[in-house]
């Protein structure tokens, strides 16, 4: 069983721990988000030792999609029902809406081993591990990037749950994870999910049959957050000692 979910507000709150700063930014356009990343970019570059930070947001109803000239995942991007943005991550379309944990880390991989597919892992791993307390189980599949569930090992039969795409600047990392929590899940059908034809997207919510809230999701996963990022520093200080 989870704990008791904290109460939290819509309003932008912070709190430190680890050298982790988390804030919670309740329901925003992705514009705005995207500018606050793009603020906390700017800092760490000019500040190596400025703490690293995860913004954990829910957006209003948008599809992104990464820089790449294969737009095909798209299905026609004037048929789109939300707005669409391009922007400097991997991957191919995806939706963000009412009902996702969205969650934007801000990490210097400087610190962290300089490795882009671990810290992949890591956000899999973290997710996989949040979902545990809610008795999903969750699951990588090999050579795709995000979290399923469902056997993995069986093609076509895993529920897709959670999205990961990131960028990378400097070392600095921006965008992340979307985790689908309750709600409409009806925009994914106006796109090829991350550009795998034969995907089913799910949520936490479908696969518990329980009632569950994004706020309530965003307090349980900033308590598991602080904990997992020690994983990432422990791999670097361990990769350090090895060399």
């Amino acid at each position: 069983m989870s704990p008791p979910a904290p109460k939290a507000s819509p309003a932008r709150t912070s709190s430190v721990a680890s050298d982790l700063r988390i804030s919670w930014l309740g329901r925003i356009n992705f514009a705005d988000a995207l500018a606050l990343q793009e603020e906390s970019v700017a800092r760490k570059r000019e500040d190596r030792d400025a703490a690293d930070e995860v913004l954990l947001l829910e957006h209003e109803p948008v599809y992104t999609i990464g820089r790449t000239p294969d737009k095909s995942s798209l299905l026609g991007e004037k048929n789109l029902p939300h707005p669409l943005f391009e922007i400097n991550r991997g991957g191919q379309a995806t939706y963000h809406g009412p009902g996702q944990l969205v969650g934007y880390p801000i990490i210097d991989l400087r610190r962290s081993g300089q490795d882009l597919h671990r810290y992949l892992r890591w956000l899999e791993q973290t997710l996989i591990a949040f979902l545990a307390f809610y008795e999903i189980a969750g699951t990588q599949r090999a050579g795709l990037t995000g979290v399923w569930v469902g056997n993995p090992e069986i093609i076509g039969a895993g529920r897709k749950i959670a999205s990961i795409g990131v960028g990378v600047r400097h070392w600095i990392t921006m965008h992340g994870f979307a985790l689908n929590v309750c709600g409409d899940l009806s925009a994914f059908a106006h796109i090829i999910p991350c550009g795998i034809s034969d995907v089913t997207i799910s949520s936490m919510e479908k696969e518990t049959g329980k009632s569950l809230s994004v706020v309530e999701i965003a307090g349980e996963f900033e308590k598991l957050v602080r904990e997992k990022i020690q994983d990432l520093r422990c791999d670097r200080e361990a990769h350090a000692l090895s060399v």
